[in-house]
């Protein structure tokens, strides 16, 4: 059969003749060939509308919504003037569908419909390709193509999140109690049984999708098909199945003991051990056709398993990992213990396991513990922090503290909590450059039984860096002053001294060491004050005042002379409420004196006293023998 091509214009004042050559050959013989000519002749054409009968052919586009049979598009074909054929004559072609795999459906009127039962809106896209022919009562025809292109709705379709539901119930139950509730997502959704077509034993809420019993139910099972629509736009539905199994009251699922597991169990546990064996029996009394399964988070399943009836510890439990302290240090699962008879039955057996700490590991020393700290450190300075570690959780809950008591030996203290080293004694380079420490790290709260803690050890060294001391300096270092004393009893400050020592402000001391046998000056801080007596002759003091920092050997002082001149109130001379300052013009005298102090116990000097006195008693009693003789 030779058949013209879709799509093909012939035209005789073109081409009015074609030579097909043609060749055929049967299993066994030769091959034969003949030749078929096709003449063309002049005559009356049909023709149909570009876009049609283009080689591409026309598309529409459709929403997924459209109603069933819903004209899509209309076929118009054009006599030999070019008009577009009107109704009247439309009515005299045939159109004829030339592939069938497609739901559309061609009128006699070339109207393309929507399906009957309109497109599936579950779709993304679809396309539907009709290739049509246009044949007039006088056998002149025109052939073309349309695609249908069906676009997803915009309007939320209507869907059933769990198409297959299947729901258990026993014998017994009265009319209209609820059996189970079905839900569609959508709009102005409504439900309706479809099958069975007369429902016996069940009825729906059309607006809340409850299913209700209609009768007292008896052992049985049912099928339902529910179907969930659009109250506005019917077309748009989804079906979901409801499978309902009424079963009897003499069997029941099984029963299993313990009916609910709480443990605890401590992380050191081996993989391999058993936590429980379940005791279950079915309805039949015996457990040979149970079937044991663990759900649960995919951490308890990974760490734990079923054997048989024997819940087991199927990985290490670590409680020192941050996996095992995200979930709190506890696993829940549930163990399904299922009857093998039909419809199956389970029971279902929850578990709560808590890993409990073990103390496994012992602290462990800083990598490095030296501390470097000015001998002039002040007292509570922070020397370091001693930084222990402890793999066991919490991490580096630790505990520090000292060997032995603070002292003079040992002028620190460790923060038991911080583990901060701070000073707590005088420091001084030359009598010891550097102290070794031993710093007790013991863990805690790593396990239940609080006895059960580990320690260790560790060397710690403290280095005394030497501070350079240096000779206190006052301006001037001789003063000449004059003064008018005041009334007896009063404070009459006389001059106050400029000194400085050290560059970290160290503080400094004033002591007067000459020129003060009356006790009439006093110091108050590094102010000389005068106490006014009841002298009536001028006098002049030379008073000697010694400025050191520092302490005990390594003391370094300096020495101002102060020269004061003492007026009387009664002696004509005239009465001076200022006081004069005169720096006396010699040459610069820097005096430096080294003392080495030793203050002796009491004790001490007890003894030296009472020894002293009886040698003097001795030596006089010899000298008056002597003398007698």
């Amino acid at each position: 059969q030779v058949t013209l091509s879709a799509g093909v214009e012939l035209n005789a004042r073109r081409v009015n003749q074609y030579t097909l050559t043609l060749r055929a050959a049967c299993p066994g013989e030769d091959e034969v060939e003949k030749r078929l000519f096709v003449r063309v002749t002049m005559g009356e054409v049909l023709r149909c509308d570009p876009p049609f009968a283009s080689a591409g052919g026309d598309v529409v586009q459709v929403l997924a919504d459209v109603a069933p049979r819903t004209p899509l598009y209309a076929v118009l074909p054009q006599p030999l003037g070019g008009l577009t054929v009107r109704v009247s004559i439309t009515s005299s072609l045939q159109f004829r569908l030339r592939n069938h795999d497609t739901p559309l459906t061609l009128t006699r009127r070339g109207l393309v419909l929507a399906p009957d039962n309109g497109f599936d809106p579950s779709k993304d896209t679809q396309m539907f390709r009709l290739e049509i022919e246009v044949m007039d009562r006088h056998g002149h025809n025109c052939s073309g193509a349309v695609t249908v292109e069906v676009l997803p709705s915009r309007r939320p379709r209507v869907t059933f999140p769990e198409p297959h539901r299947s729901v258990m119930v026993t014998e017994g139950m009265g009319p209209l109690e609820v059996v189970t509730q079905v839900h569609a997502s959508g709009e102005n959704v409504r439900y309706a049984i479809l099958a069975p077509v007369a429902p016996t034993l069940f009825t729906i809420d059309e607006v809340t999708g409850e299913i209700r019993s209609t009768r007292r139910l008896e052992v049985a099972r049912a099928h339902l098909l529910i179907q969930a629509y659009n109250a506005l736009h019917p077309t748009d539905h989804a079906t979901a199945t409801v499978n309902v199994t009424i079963q009897g009251t003499d069997r029941w699922a099984p029963r299993c003991v313990p009916a609910i597991f709480v443990s605890q169990v401590p992380e050191t546990v081996s993989p391999g051990s058993t936590l429980v064996t379940l005791r279950c029996t079915d309805s039949t009394g015996t457990d040979e056709c149970l079937h044991y399964a663990l759900e649960g988070p995919p951490a308890s399943r990974s760490h734990f398993c079923m054997e048989g009836p024997r819940l087991k510890v199927n990985t290490t439990l670590d409680y020192d990992s941050e996996a095992m302290a995200t979930m709190g240090f506890q696993f829940t699962a549930t163990i399904v213990v299922t009857a093998g008879e039909q419809p199956p039955r389970s029971a279902r057996v929850p578990v709560l396991v808590t890993v409990t700490p073990v103390n496994e590991f012992r602290p462990a020393c800083p990598n490095s513990a030296t501390f470097t700290v000015p001998e002039t450190a002040a007292f509570g300075s922070v020397v370091g922090r001693v930084a222990g570690t402890d793999r066991d959780y919490p991490p580096d809950s630790l505990e520090y503290s000292l060997e032995g008591e603070s002292g003079p030996a040992q002028p620190f203290s460790i923060d038991s909590r911080t583990g901060e080293l701070r000073v707590v004694g005088p420091l001084d380079s030359q009598r010891q450059k550097s102290y070794r420490l031993v710093v007790r790290l013991t863990d805690t709260r790593n396990d239940l039984d609080l006895a059960k803690r580990h320690s260790r050890l560790c060397d710690v060294s403290v280095r005394l860096q030497a501070v350079p001391d240096q000779v206190p300096v006052c301006t001037p270092e001789v003063q000449e002053l004059r003064i008018t004393a005041g009334s007896p009893g009063s404070r009459q400050p006389v001059t106050r001294l400029a000194c400085h020592g050290s560059p970290d402000g160290a503080t400094l001391t004033h002591t007067i060491v000459g020129g003060n046998e009356d006790g009439c000056f006093q110091l108050e801080g590094n102010t000389v004050v005068y106490l006014p007596n009841d002298q009536v002759e001028p006098r002049t003091f030379v008073l000697l005042v010694e400025v050191w920092g520092g302490s005990g050997a390594r003391r370094r002082s300096t020495v101002v002379a102060l020269v004061v001149h003492v007026t009387p109130r009664s002696t004509p001379v005239p009465p001076s409420t200022t006081t004069q300052h005169t720096t006396l013009q010699k040459e610069p005298l820097v005096v430096t004196r080294t003392e080495v102090v030793w203050h002796p116990p009491a004790w001490f000097v007890a003894v030296l006293t009472i020894s002293g006195t009886l040698l003097l008693a001795t030596l006089g009693c010899m000298a008056r023998s002597l003398l007698c003789r």
